[in-house]
């Protein structure tokens, strides 16, 4: 038939398409595989305080804390003017790098203040492995020296860091609770220097350390003994 021999007459036509470079495939699935690697490792660094940034912002565990969690927390005044007791004057940001349980209290600190000093230090002992993460401070409000037998009484063992800080700087930045005074408290600060839970009036030291406990261990992927 006509049509069948011109047909197979006609020349067959065949494209031809480039096959990839093996060696640039290579490459490319080395770098997407260090890409990954290297997202994974980010991202198992990062967990931990991913974690413990969403128990306390996002879960807000109001209902396990003795004192009042303090959201959002207060970010401590950089330009703060801390003075020591030989008044030299001392950065805010060197306090940074550990907790602190903190104090505001009057130089001339009576029986009260005596009383919150010696809590102060039972409650840092009380947690035991954990104590070397946890500065002792007393913001003095004011003037007022120390008396000597006092100064020795803060001086044993581990030594409450003393630091005078104008009041109404103290003021603007720690707030008491209502009716209260800021001597009531005492002030939890975590490393980088936020204020983030405020105890209640009179507090029970075994309730309080629980929740700094639980501060402490929420943060303890990142969080190290010392500065």
């Amino acid at each position: 038939m006509p049509g069948l021999n011109k047909s197979s007459d006609e020349p067959v036509s065949l494209s031809v398409h480039s096959l990839p470079d093996p060696s640039a495939m290579a490459i490319q699935q080395r770098t997407l595989g260090g890409r990954i690697r290297m997202l994974l490792v980010v991202a198992a660094c990062a967990a931990p305080v991913l974690a413990s940034y969403f128990t306390f912002y996002v879960i807000k565990p109001v209902g396990q804390a003795y004192g009042e969690l303090i959201l959002p927390t207060v970010d401590m005044p950089a330009d703060l003017s801390l003075r020591d007791l030989a008044g030299q004057p001392v950065t805010a940001a060197s306090l940074k790098g550990q907790w602190l349980l903190t104090l505001v209290q009057d130089g001339a600190c009576d029986s009260g203040c005596e009383k919150q000093l010696y809590i102060q230090r039972q409650l840092r002992e009380m947690l035991g492995k954990d104590r070397d993460k946890v500065e002792k401070v007393w913001l003095v409000a004011d003037d007022t020296p120390l008396r000597p037998e006092l100064q020795q009484a803060i001086t044993q063992g581990v030594a409450v860091t003393v630091l005078r800080a104008p009041r109404e700087q103290l003021d603007a930045w720690l707030k008491p609770a209502t009716g209260q005074k800021l001597q009531d408290h005492f002030f939890i600060i975590d490393p980088m220097g936020r204020w983030m839970l405020r105890s209640p009036v009179q507090p029970d030291p075994a309730q309080l350390k629980n929740d700094l406990n639980r501060l402490l261990k929420a943060n303890a992927s990142w969080d190290k003994p010392g500065r």
